[in-house]
């Protein structure tokens, strides 16, 4: 089979073009250029930078496998970077990986690897694909620390039968070790953190230079009280309890952010308490199911059991069997029935009804 790699440079994505070359498989090995530096190069720092495409090329030399770099910056920009900026500015919590493979990745590398005559699109992420009937299922990876489903919910079926996670079954310590047998230079290779198009800064001053939302407004208590002001929404989150006035005692916490008066609201810890919320943006990985579900409200956090309502309009209606805390509208709302991934949607700042008083 000719199959795509997607390579970023690291040893997961590395780990697999030399499993699948390893199979027998015809591999392409392909590394998205998304960022740009000032002048048009690579950047530095963060992930997808000019080093990590050094190294995926070396690795792809290593293989004897045929590798390329596609730009794709003007679409990264548009669907990811400005997406970034405008939900900081409307007081949302963003998450710019989860909106990369919904806008950009995966849609892209599909249609690449059509034009390269590719019948398979893989890349190094920790999840399986199960064929069950004429249907594929998404499954968190058998390795649960390392499980990468939650990014991957807008995967459907349709797409999803010509995707392959070969190391959905592999821990990350025995990745390490195929990548040594290989002799790839990938093979410890620290993991990435950073966001790629932000690096090490602070993302406050990447949005601040972006954007002109950082006229000053008021912090407030749970009673509207002034207790402070601050330079701009944007260096706010929900949950957020850092650089806050008022902290002596009790410590506190951002409640909500309110773009149009611009206020941050404070409040103890308790305030946070979340049971019913929304999802907009709502895709499903194959039919909806309803029953003994659970739902991540953030990139690996704890999987709380749940009850979800179709309400129209891309919207779902979501209601925890136990009120939680660090429910951030912005951030992905991702459900799921046992391992499989059911779907997902961006929790919206509509609905927060909060209950329980800690």
């Amino acid at each position: 089979m000719r199959i795509l790699v997607a390579m970023s440079g690291g040893v997961d994505s590395s780990v697999v073009a030399g499993l699948l070359k390893s199979q027998g498989h015809e591999v392409i090995g392909v590394t998205m250029k998304l960022w740009e530096g000032p002048n048009g190069e690579m950047p530095e720092t963060g992930c997808c930078t000019a080093s990590d495409s050094e190294d995926a090329r070396k690795v792809a030399a290593k293989l004897d496998i045929p590798y390329y770099v596609m730009d794709y910056t003007e679409s990264f920009s548009e669907d990811v970077v400005d997406n970034f900026v405008g939900m900081y500015a409307k007081g949302l919590t963003p998450n710019p990986c989860v909106e990369c493979n919904r806008s950009v990745k995966f849609d892209h590398f599909l249609t690449q690897a059509k034009k390269l005559n590719c019948e398979k699109v893989a890349t190094g992420h920790y999840a399986k694909i199960i064929k069950n009937d004429n249907n594929y299922e998404l499954h968190k990876a058998d390795y649960l620390d390392k499980d990468q489903s939650y990014v991957l919910h807008m995967l459907t079926s349709e797409k999803l039968e010509y995707i392959e996670f070969p190391l959905g079954t592999i821990s990350k310590p025995e990745v390490r070790q195929i990548a040594a047998e290989l002799g790839l230079k990938t093979a410890f290779k620290k993991d990435s953190q950073d966001i790629c198009f932000v690096g090490k800064k602070d993302y406050r001053n990447f949005v601040n230079t972006r954007v002109d939302i950082s006229s000053s407004g008021e912090i407030v208590d749970n009673n509207g009280k002034k207790i402070g002001e601050h330079k701009g929404v944007h260096e706010f989150t929900v949950g957020q309890r850092k650089g806050l006035p008022g902290g002596q005692g009790e410590a506190k916490y951002v409640t909500k952010i309110d773009v149009s008066s611009k206020k941050v609201h404070i409040g103890e810890r308790k305030d946070l308490l979340v049971q019913n919320f929304l999802l907009d943006e709502v895709s499903f990985v194959n039919d909806i199911v309803t029953n003994d579900l659970t739902i991540q409200t953030r990139y690996n956090s704890e999987d709380l059991p749940c009850n979800i309502n179709e309400i129209g309009n891309g919207q779902l209606e979501v209601t925890l069997h136990e009120s939680t805390y660090g429910v951030a509208p912005g951030q992905f709302g991702v459900i799921y029935q046992g391992t499989k991934l059911v779907g997902g949607g961006r929790i919206s700042s509509k609905v927060l009804e909060k209950s329980g008083n800690g």
